[in-house]
Order: structure tokens, then sequence, then C-alpha cells
């Protein structure tokens, strides 16, 4: 006997695909579904739609926008800095930060294992936006990760070849750490990045 009928397995096994979601998390997530108004179940299917028919990449920085180009891209009155990330996520985390320049999203970062090089990601259309926008700073905001780290290498390396005014984000202990409970790596990253007060 089936334990449940075709349209819960049906939506179950669409959920699975979804990052970090289970059997056991989209079964609950169905039964949540079957529980909530008919008018917010309505409202969900209605803005998933949206969200593939709607949402599409800026054509200056590579951020998600329903436009042409997003509202960063658009605001006259953000600094003349501009932050180079490796996903969209990562500007989100910038912008609550408090960073109030612009961004410029990569797509991901050079990776030869999973076969992700320069050309796979908006390098070429990075270059092509510095002729025409002139910014103070280029600020290389990749994740600390190995492969963050080889992209931030190669494109330093790019935009000093043509001497682009670029910076890096600093990296070492965070903020509220206690420095007998960090790792060795982040430790010698510190003293590498460390500041005159």
């Amino acid at each position: 006997m089936e334990t449940y009928p075709p349209v819960i397995r049906a939506i179950v096994e669409q959920l699975r695909k979804l990052p970090g979601i289970g059997q056991k998390s989209a079964e609950r997530i169905v039964e949540c579904l079957m529980k909530m108004e008919d008018t917010d179940v309505v409202a969900l299917a209605e803005n998933l739609k949206k969200l593939k028919q709607n949402i599409r990449l800026c054509k200056h920085c590579f951020s998600i926008t329903e436009n042409e180009v997003c509202d960063v891209c658009k605001d006259a009155s953000r600094e003349k800095k501009l932050a180079v990330v490796e996903e969209y996520k990562d500007a989100v985390a910038l912008e609550k930060a408090g960073f109030r320049g612009k961004y410029h999203i990569l797509g991901g970062r050079i990776n030869p294992l999973e076969k992700i090089g320069p050309e796979n990601l908006s390098i070429n259309h990075l270059l092509e936006r510095l002729k025409k926008e002139q910014f103070d700073e280029i600020i290389i905001a990749t994740n600390p990760t190995p492969e963050g780290e080889s992209t931030a290498m190669y494109l330093i390396e790019l935009l000093k070849k043509q001497s682009y005014p670029v910076s890096r984000l600093a990296t070492g202990i965070p903020v509220g750490a206690e420095i007998e409970y960090i790792d060795a790596e982040t430790i010698k990253k510190s003293l590498e990045h460390r500041f005159k007060p």
C-alpha cells in the first residue's frame, strides 16, 4: 500500500531537490502546507511562479532583480566602491553589514577540480564595467576558502596590472572569539593582516 496519495508524493519529491531537504523534512513541509489557509498556499504558489518568470540578472552587476538594472546599480548616491563577490548572498551579507558601495557578482569561484575557470565567471564583464564606471576602490570580497583565495589572487593580479585601486577583505580572528580556540590557519591570517590602531 502506498503511504501517500500521488500528489503528496510528487510534492515531496520536488521538495527533496532543494538543498538541505531530506525525506522527513519534505514530508513535514507538505504537512504544514496542508494545514495552511488556502489563500496562503495560493499566494506561495503564485510567488514561486513569479520567481521563475520575473527574476533575472542585473545587466551591470549580475545580482538578481526584477528589472533590467537592479536598485543598487541605479542608486547614484552609493559610494564609489565596488565589492566583487562570489554569489548574490555574499552581497546581501555585505549590505546587512553596512556596506554602501556597489557590487559585482562573479557567479562562483575558480575551481579547476569542477572545471570552473576565469572564463566561466563574469570576470570579462567586470573588466568591461570598469572601463565605463569609475570607482575609488575595488574590494575583492571572495570567501576565504582555497578556491576563493585563488580567485582573489587571480583578480588582484589582473586588476593591479591595469592600475585599478584594489583591496582585499581582511581575514582573521572573528569578533567575540578566544584565541586559544582558533585554528592555526586563522591565527596565521590574523598575524599577516594585522593593523596598527
